[in-house]
């Protein structure tokens, strides 16, 4: 098995899947309940939220955990809205962001709100100047990506903010780190985030947890009432197996380790698929190496991913897998035509990643194109 999708997600550590065995079956507890049980699940709730937030920087009081990278996100767009509601009127996103800043962009435009989308550059990055030019008095809120989800592009959300912020102290800053976090250095001070989004199934630890920084003084208002245990911002009994286990994961981060290996495998790749008649190179040269965007001639790329699972094995998507297939809206922002996007491949790799995944990809991906095409 050759798994090149690790932007969908990753495999859980064995350390991280013991942890949360062990919430599970030994630590079981509410954290809510005043009892010695529950007592001690708290204990590892806060020492989790304590190890997450070390990693960006932040303060424990400053985390709140989610269901995920989506709940974070729609959290901070919303919330921050509601709160804002009163004396602003619009808010500023990048075209390429995920789907679930994107959508909730989309609803908070049908409820009234105006909302300008920031395209990229050819280099697939969004400008700080561009996003300067849209913000006014009464702009409510910023958000863009760290890293994209489809190219890897690195966006300078530093930059970004740094301008937002001359141009109106009163915005929030909102970034969805989720495809940064655990490969780069992700500090929420140097970025100038008010907001930071983070999600532990990219990182080897179970899907179910995420988390959303809010920097001190920030409001939001809550979207769902009912319980305050993660106060005051989200009701609902913590799910301490896959906090405790997303604690555990961060504890494992070698980022200049990993990326160094990485890197490595990212060039190799470049060589080995770029040297097949039809491939194309959509990722920036200076993407985040754990992201490799291709085009592969010109089957589609649902056609190209499904010969590469049956016949050797390779799993790779067409884009995110949120998306689920729909055309990639990332490379159309960035100038791509239909064409070249719809043979669209996304390779993202992780740490456990060797050449061998790269030479099977590789030899499939030459095969498909020869036999493929010449089927349709």
């Amino acid at each position: 098995m050759h798994y090149l999708d690790n932007s969908a997600t990753t495999v859980v550590s064995s350390k991280a899947a013991q942890k949360a065995l062990e919430i599970m079956t030994e630590c079981f507890g509410n954290p809510s309940s005043r009892h010695s049980m529950g007592i001690e699940a708290e204990h590892e709730l806060n020492r989790a939220r304590k190890i997450v937030a070390e990693k960006i920087g932040a303060t424990g009081k400053e985390l709140f955990f989610t269901s995920g990278g989506t709940e974070a996100n729609n959290l901070a767009l919303f919330g921050a809205a509601e709160a804002k509601k009163r004396t602003c009127d619009n808010i500023v996103i990048s075209s390429v962001e995920h789907s679930s800043v994107l959508e909730a962009a989309d609803k908070l435009e049908q409820d009234g709100w105006k909302v300008s989308r920031i395209t990229p550059h050819k280099d697939g990055k969004i400008h700080p100047e561009d996003v300067a030019a849209a913000i006014d008095r009464k702009t409510a809120l910023v958000s863009v990506m760290l890293v994209n989800n489809e190219t890897g592009a690195i966006m300078p959300v530093d930059e970004i903010f740094e301008a937002v912020k001359e141009k109106n102290p009163q915005v929030i800053c909102h970034t969805d780190a989720v495809q940064a976090f655990g490969k780069l250095p992700v500090k929420v001070k140097t970025l100038g985030a008010d907001l930071l989004s983070v999600s532990a199934h990219k990182v080897h630890a179970p899907k179910g947890c995420g988390a959303l920084f809010v920097k001190k003084g920030v409001r939001l208002v809550p979207r769902q009432y009912g319980g305050e245990q993660e106060k005051p911002l989200r009701g609902g009994t913590e799910a301490l197996p896959s906090i405790a286990a997303f604690g555990v994961a961060c504890e494992e981060f070698n980022l200049g380790g990993n990326l160094k290996t990485v890197g490595e495998l990212n060039a190799y790749a470049k060589e080995k698929l770029l040297a097949i008649d039809g491939v194309l190179l959509n990722s920036p040269e200076d993407a985040l190496p754990y992201v490799l965007n291709i085009t592969a001639g010109k089957v589609r790329s649902e056609t190209m991913l499904h010969f590469l699972d049956e016949r050797y094995q390779v799993f790779v998507s067409s884009g995110s897998a949120c998306a689920k297939g729909k055309p990639s809206h990332v490379l159309s922002a960035m100038g791509f035509d239909n064409r070249r996007a719809d043979s669209a491949l996304r390779i993202s790799f992780s740490k456990h990643n060797t050449t061998a995944d790269i030479d099977a990809l590789a030899e499939g991906i030459a095969e498909g194109i020869r036999s493929l095409a010449t089927a349709k």
